[in-house]
């Protein structure tokens, strides 16, 4: 999971009082904690205490930064140019919620990013008491640890050392995940933003292992992605079921077994689907036991548009000026406009994947194809 706009809590702590005083001010205080901690990627890797694979991976990182500017066309404004260590395994902790019988997640809204399908923390244990909270009044919850946000630019972004764990392409992909949140990014659409950030990643990694020609690297990514589309196949079917389940007629009490069951058939076919597996990666931090709505409600925000921007990088004609541009018109309609041209590209992409095998260089394969605005 990742946390674009946070900015959004940092400039509005001055500007909000009561009962919201509280989260902003704990969110502004990390964050400008963060911030504070931040020293020069080219000083940590020259000095003689850093560990060597820090070192590396920091490298790594200014490599996937000229990239991203050169290669890309994404921003460059000093982030993940500047190092820090947060001294812990998630820099920020979301907190995600769903009504007992919805797939749709409750949002929260900040004056410049917008309503936003998550609520961050730089604090698990408030993180863990708000979720509780909202469980305790019947929402399904779920709190995700996150390794990475953006401010969208308004700060200097660092590499944390939440993401050095991450395989060289993870890292590489993070970076040219979050600058294209800093390239565009539509207040209150977090489906949108996050579908035009992931397809951004996917086509910038595509490019990054042609330019590297690192056969491995490249083989375990697109092994990964392979068995991510496994994964959500499932996951869209359990949405699909539960989707009809909640629009049934069916009473509370049945309603809330028929529910548990559909988890629990996601959770068996997952296992059977990874005994095949003779070796990682493995998607178990996606699926086990707390399965529930505000779970698949986090997947979708980030997953549902991707065969949309597939079918725009289409009509782009593969140019991604092109593709930038069209998006950026995209982002200037009305919300029910947009998500109009969004959902019409959608079904294209759908119809253009059906039957196919998955195209493992990438999420879903490009279809060639003209939808209307």
């Amino acid at each position: 999971m990742r946390f674009a706009g946070a900015l959004a809590i940092v400039l509005s702590v001055t500007q909000l009082g009561g009962c919201g005083a509280g989260y902003y001010w704990q969110a502004a205080m990390g964050h400008l904690d963060l911030m504070r901690d931040r020293r020069p990627i080219a000083e940590v890797i020259d000095d003689p205490a850093t560990p060597v694979q820090v070192r590396e991976k920091l490298q790594l990182g200014n490599a996937a930064v000229d990239f991203a500017h050169t290669e890309l066309q994404l921003p460059d404004n000093g982030s993940y140019r500047v190092y820090a260590d947060t001294g812990r395994a998630s820099v920020v902790w979301n907190v995600v919620a769903a009504p007992e019988f919805s797939l749709e997640p409750r949002t929260w809204c900040f004056p410049v990013a917008g309503c936003v399908s998550y609520r961050g923390y730089f604090d698990a244990a408030r993180a863990r008491d708000y979720a509780a909270r909202l469980a305790s009044g019947g929402d399904d919850v779920f709190v995700g640890g996150v390794s990475a946000y953006s401010t969208l630019g308004r700060f200097a972004d660092p590499i944390l050392n939440t993401m050095l764990d991450y395989a060289d392409y993870q890292l590489a992909g993070v970076i040219f995940h979050e600058l294209a949140h800093q390239r565009l990014y539509i207040k209150g659409d977090s489906r949108f933003n996050e579908g035009f950030a992931s397809f951004v990643e996917q086509e910038g990694l595509r490019r990054w292992f042609i330019v590297r020609d690192a056969e491995d690297e490249h083989y375990r990514y697109r092994l990964s992605m392979r068995r991510r589309t496994q994964v959500q196949s499932l996951l869209t079917d359990s949405r699909a079921r539960l989707t009809d389940l909640y629009a049934g007629a069916l009473p509370e009490p049945a309603l809330r077994v028929a529910k548990a069951e559909v988890f629990a058939e996601l959770i068996r076919a997952y296992a059977s689907l990874r005994d095949a597996w003779p070796e990682p990666p493995y998607f178990d931090h996606w699926i086990d036991s707390d399965m529930n709505n505000a779970r698949l409600a986090s997947f979708a925000t980030y997953n549902d548009y991707l065969p949309a921007f597939a079918v725009l990088f289409d009509e782009s004609g593969h140019d991604l000026e092109r593709f930038y541009a069209r998006a950026e018109a995209l982002g200037e309609l009305a919300t029910e406009a947009r998500t109009a041209a969004m959902e019409r590209r959608l079904a294209v992409g759908r119809d253009a994947t059906a039957g196919r095998s998955t195209n493992l260089q990438q999420q879903v394969p490009l279809a060639a194809a003209q939808a209307e605005d």
